[in-house]
């Protein structure tokens, strides 16, 4: 029996519109990995990435497996027709689809709700005794996983695919916060869980290999250090191993200097940290407490001084921005040499409560999922325009990624032993400019549909459906 696993990319129309999709920046679609490591031996497994290769329609399969977030709902939808058309059965999973079951099952024979161990399992268990017709409408595990008792992602079907870092895993999941814009919670729940810590160490020895590429790991927890205790536990665990790794963690692990001096240790050398905004009234707005807005710069300063890189992310669109957010987000990256940045424009995802509040408020004015992608402006902004949204988004990509903003940021580069990696840090910089190269047309040229104009082509709709109706 042959299973073939799928993530989906955008759709072609999204991928005109935004940054170029450059394999280089690429991370495995952990979900599937996991997926394929909880499926029967016996079975065998193949993984299609289309972010990174084409899908072949034609390939011999019993069984095709597809995992979805929001915005690549509607290619996710398309890919399962066209297996469906070849009588081939689907299976939908991931984010969006676990928040949407119904939705899903209008486009696939079944649905997994959830994280996947416990539910594919019994899945895959009726497939192999009678086939589609045994198959349930929905499966969905009775309770959270327990990492202590789970295998490893397969690593193995990644073979001839190009990532920035194969090695991707989850050590802990789940988040204590609850940010009203994140989806986080909604899957993976408040309590983190964690794997044993002799089991991560062990398993990272079988797999470390020569170079950069074989010592480098990717751990795609939501908050690392979200347990301060495990987080110690298992950095100390690892600086034997001398290993390389990234993740992502919350603003708040700089409180802890010990903390960090143990991820240094352990070789930590970049994290993805959420600051999402420089207002803080913004950050009460969307339930970010835990972000202290005058705290910030002391923290990139101790995470320079450990070594580490940030990536930082922000988010713009929130009730309380208006149009000066953006510089005041330009000034605070030059002012604090942060690394990299990138920029979001709030999304409500389905799901979250942030969705909830913004349909309450009538606030919604497109409803294509493509959209949903974090670059276009899909609900009425309180304090702006759609359009000074989505341009204002454009502009404070331009700026900090001009030659001015990238040396500038590199001069802070000497702090923690971080001066080897400065020819690193500038190409990454430069091909993240290279991959926005759309940005300066969307100033001129916004993308945003505006919602006036979205009414108007939805009343169009209306009528024409009207006229069929009568005919």
């Amino acid at each position: 029996m042959r299973v073939e696993l799928i993530a989906p990319t955008w759709m072609a129309n999204i991928q005109t519109k935004r940054a170029e999709r450059k394999k280089i920046f690429k991370i495995p679609p952990l979900g599937l990995l996991n997926v394929a490591a909880v499926t029967p031996a016996g079975v065998e497994v193949t993984l299609t990435d289309e972010n990174v290769e084409p899908i072949d329609f034609n390939k011999k399969i019993d069984l095709v497996g597809i995992t979805t977030m929001t915005s690549a709902a509607p290619r996710a939808y398309e890919i399962a027709r066209q297996f469906r058309d070849r009588k081939i059965p689907v299976v939908l999973g991931g984010s969006h689809v676990s928040v949407l079951p119904e939705e899903g099952l209008q486009h696939a024979d079944s649905v997994v709700i959830g994280e996947a161990e416990g539910a594919w399992e019994k899945l895959m268990d009726d497939f192999i005794k009678g086939g589609k017709e045994a198959l349930q409408k929905i499966y969905k595990a009775e309770k959270l996983p327990d990492l202590s008792k789970i295998p490893f992602p397969r690593w193995d079907i990644l073979k001839g695919k190009r990532y920035i870092a194969d090695k991707a895993l989850h050590l802990t999941r789940g988040c204590p916060y609850n940010c009203s814009f994140c989806s986080v919670t909604e899957f993976f729940g408040r309590k983190i869980r964690f794997r044993p810590v002799n089991q991560v160490v062990n398993f990272i020895k079988e797999h470390i290999g020569k170079g950069l590429k074989g010592r480098l790991f990717a751990f795609l927890d939501d908050n690392i250090m979200g347990n301060k205790a495990y987080a110690k536990e298992l950095f100390k665990a690892l600086i034997p191993l001398k290993i390389m790794w990234m993740s992502q963690s919350s603003i708040n692990a700089a409180y802890d200097e010990e903390l960090l001096e143990l991820a240094q240790k352990s070789g930590c050398k970049a994290l993805f940290v959420g600051f999402e905004t420089v207002s803080k009234d913004a950050l009460v707005e969307v339930g970010k407490t835990q972000n202290k807005v005058e705290f910030y710069e002391e923290a990139i300063k101790r995470f320079h001084r450990f070594g580490i890189f940030l990536h930082a992310a922000f988010i713009f669109g929130m009730d309380n921005h208006d149009a000066s957010i953006f510089k005041e987000t330009v000034d605070f990256i030059n002012k604090t040499r942060l690394d990299s940045a990138q920029y979001s424009i709030l999304t409500p995802l389905p799901g979250t409560r942030l969705h909830r509040q913004l349909e309450n408020e009538n606030r919604i004015f497109d409803r294509d999922w493509s959209n949903y992608d974090c670059g276009h402006v899909v609900f009425k902004p309180k304090k702006m325009s759609p359009k000074e949204l989505d341009k204002g988004l454009a502009w404070a990509y331009v700026n900090i990624l001009s030659f001015f903003s990238i040396f500038k940021r590199l001069t802070g580069i000497f702090s923690g032993g971080r001066w080897k990696y400065a020819l690193l840090l500038l190409a990454f910089n430069l091909y993240y400019k290279k991959t926005l190269s759309k940005m300066k047309k969307r100033i001129l040229n916004p993308m945003v549909q505006d919602e006036d104009k979205q009414d108007e082509q939805d009343k169009k709709k209306l009528e024409v459906l009207a006229n069929l109706k009568k005919t």
